[in-house]
């Protein structure tokens, strides 16, 4: 692995400073960047560790939301009681993230920032209609994800905390990958403040993307059964060693109508 320097800023503002220098990479868990380095597809300069900002840190309940830092691990969503109590097919989500290591390392804020096409964050924060703030702006779920490790985040800008609108009712499944443990497909359905929302990871050749035909049944009857003989298009869903992109499209109503119960 090349040098390069190391920073530790205590606040966001220290953050955004020592971002300023070239070829400066923000690192909150490491598990995707850390890697990329080693195999040499990326040298920065300067690593900014954002584990020292508090502010970055804590989940609370936020005018009907549920507000949660870009820092806090995965471990941490899937223990925090708020989660549980408000959100807590989100819980379920966080605990079945990668492996113990990857939860007790990997961040929010990082996964979103990465937005690895088969990560389950992106989901979640797409089903519920969440918000993405940064330092400087509110991003929509809908206008944050734009493609395969593509966001509608500007160079240098940091994620600094998700809220996430309570939902009257909220249900993740995911089929994993044995080895990695990424959702070879994963659906995270619920009906909230944002409405009747399905969204699936894992399965689409341009990453995160809402099953609309599936809310439209459940818009209408929110049960399992309203799902009954639904079908999707293969057009547009991965097709490799791990799945048929025919094989993707027969699961996702049927992992849709177990989120839904």
């Amino acid at each position: 692995m090349q040098a390069f320097d190391y920073q530790t800023p205590a606040t966001v503002d220290a953050a955004m400073q020592a971002a300023a220098r070239e070829d400066s990479k923000f690192i909150a868990g490491g598990q995707t960047l850390l890697q990329a380095m080693k195999l040499g597809l990326i040298a920065p300069t300067a690593l900014i560790d954002l584990g020292a900002i508090a502010a970055l840190k804590g989940i609370e309940v936020v005018d009907g939301a549920l507000r949660i830092g870009a820092g806090c691990t995965h471990a941490e969503v899937a223990a925090s009681q708020l989660v549980r109590q408000h959100i807590p097919a989100l819980a379920d989500l966080a605990g079945q993230i990668g492996d113990r290591q990857v939860r007790h390392r990997g961040t929010l804020g990082g996964s979103l920032a990465n937005n690895d096409p088969a990560a389950c964050y992106p989901a979640a924060v797409l089903a519920l209609g969440a918000t993405v703030h940064t330092h400087q702006r509110q991003i929509a779920a809908d206008d944050y994800f734009l493609g395969i490790f593509s966001t509608a985040l500007d160079e240098s800008e940091m994620i600094t905390a998700v809220s996430f609108p309570i939902p009257e009712h909220a249900g993740w499944q995911k089929f994993k990958q044995p080895a990695s443990r990424f959702a070879l497909v994963g659906v995270f359905a619920a009906k909230g403040p944002a409405g009747v929302r399905v969204a699936v990871t894992g399965a689409g050749a341009h990453g995160v993307f809402r099953a609309t035909g599936l809310e439209s049944r459940l818009a209408a009857d929110y049960r399992a059964a309203a799902l009954a003989g639904a079908s999707l298009s293969a057009t547009e869903l991965n097709d490799d060693l791990h799945g048929s992109a025919a094989y993707r499209a027969a699961l996702i109503p049927v992992l849709a109508a177990r989120a839904v119960g």
